[in-house]
């Protein structure tokens, strides 16, 4: 099987189990619930679930806990993007093709369904009939491992130091520390939940960590590139947004190319 088939294949088991487990548009409150399906639903490649399930298979066979803890990493994943397109963020129109979630429901229901994506998550890991064959010890290392990728100490943390940074001539260790918590932790965090379901040793999840963290500056440096070079077309929103909203980047320090070498 090639890096292709592996991804396509992984990214609609979660899918799958996401659409059977994530409350469907009939249950009340119907708008709530729709409002949290378009967007889970609206076309993302499921990159942190599946890093979260390739760590599990690389240290051993995976219970079929891995697939709510993977999924746990979408719903944080896909609740942070629907904030971050609030008008009080980023003020966007346009995700993945589609109008963002607050211009199909209102400022209201979006800050809602971010809410309620977010608290599914933590539902997901802590629930027995889910997580079966992981230990309550082990269940809650993943727990605190998903609050800390995810909260003041990773993503949350790092959208402050975003927004603070805003029209700011900050230096490159500036951009370093905002993308290793807006971006990078919640990757960190994938790869080590991932491991913890196969009950990964100390020096496994060592290993793992180091490789996360490098794969998370990686996705940050495209995900910039893209953002300069990309199209509408290809990115699914507006391009150079960074530059309009006064935001230091990996090719404003670097240049395009410069930027490329460093991810490579």
């Amino acid at each position: 099987m090639d890096i292709t088939q592996y991804l396509d294949e992984k990214c609609e088991e979660v899918d799958r189990f996401l659409n059977a487990v994530v409350p469907d548009t009939k249950t009340p409150p119907a708008t709530l619930h729709d409002s949290m399906r378009y967007s889970l639903f609206a076309g993302g490649k499921r990159i942190r679930p599946i890093l979260a399930i390739a760590a599990a298979e690389a240290v051993g066979k995976p219970s079929r806990a891995i697939l709510p803890v993977a999924s746990s990493l979408e719903l944080i994943h896909t609740y942070s993007l629907i904030h971050d397109d609030l008008p009080s963020m980023d003020n966007d129109d346009y995700r993945r093709g589609k109008l963002t979630n607050h211009k199909v429901y209102g400022e209201a229901m979006a800050i809602l369904a971010g809410d309620a994506l977010l608290t599914l998550a933590f539902d997901f890991c802590s629930r027995t009939d889910l997580m079966d064959g992981l230990t309550p010890v082990l269940q809650l290392q993943i727990i605190r491992e998903l609050a800390q990728g995810s909260g003041h100490s990773g993503m949350v943390g790092g959208q402050v130091f975003d927004i603070q940074a805003e029209n700011k001539n900050i230096d490159l260790a500036t951009l370093q520390t905002i993308h290793t918590h807006k971006t990078g932790k919640l990757i960190r965090a994938s790869v080590r939940m991932g491991a913890l379901v196969v009950s990964a040793t100390p020096e496994q999840l060592e290993s793992l960590t180091h490789y996360a963290e490098d794969v998370g500056l990686a996705f940050q440096i495209a995900d910039d590139v893209l953002n300069v070079i990309g199209s509408r077309e290809e990115l699914g929103k507006d391009a150079n947004t960074d530059a309009q909203r006064g935001k230091k980047t990996y090719p404003s320090f670097h240049g395009v190319e410069g930027a490329k070498a460093l991810a490579e």
